[in-house]
């Protein structure tokens, strides 16, 4: 009996899930995306593991460069996560709204305020049904405030966790 789809997503959404927001900068423009499924894999060496969409610009980015950036969202920036998950937002400018400052390694964009930031260089990209797997050797680190909190994605919504 085929699995029905709708609820597999219900069922999943229970699940919370920390939020973040994966970043390349690619001919002169940075792509951008909220995302959801990012995990470390292995500390030695450090990898961590991003799941795109196979159709989104941040997937096509990652096949024309080999760095890219996460910023792990502090709890009060649900509006960010919002406006980088809209579909349809502009490629050019999209973080025009978004302060941000460069990873050292990538040059890809570091959301301020973030809870935590790493820099990665792609290790593997694994295709997994829609999604692809980016494994990424980390390149650099680094901690935001020491009071940030975080913001998880449960049953479709943002929640923040102090």
């Amino acid at each position: 009996m085929p699995v029905d789809l709708d609820r597999f997503r219900s069922t999943m959404a229970r699940l919370p899930g920390g939020v973040a927001v994966v970043a390349a900068r690619w001919r002169d423009a940075d792509h951008a995306a909220t995302v959801s499924a990012v995990l470390s894999v292995s500390l030695e060496p450090p990898i961590v593991l991003v799941s795109l969409h196979t159709d989104s610009r941040i997937r096509d980015a990652l096949d024309q460069v080999d760095g890219w950036a996460v910023s792990i969202l502090a709890d009060d920036q649900a509006p960010i996560a919002d406006w980088l998950a809209s579909p349809g937002r502009p490629v050019i400018g999209q973080l025009g709204r978004v302060p941000h400052h460069r990873a050292p390694e990538s040059g890809a964009a570091w959301v301020d305020g973030a809870a935590a930031w790493v820099d990665c260089r792609t290790r593997q990209i694994v295709p997994a049904g829609d999604h692809d797997l980016v494994l990424g050797d980390v390149v650099a680190v680094r901690e935001g405030r020491p009071d940030a909190g975080g913001l998880v994605h449960l049953r479709r919504r943002m929640h923040p966790l102090r």
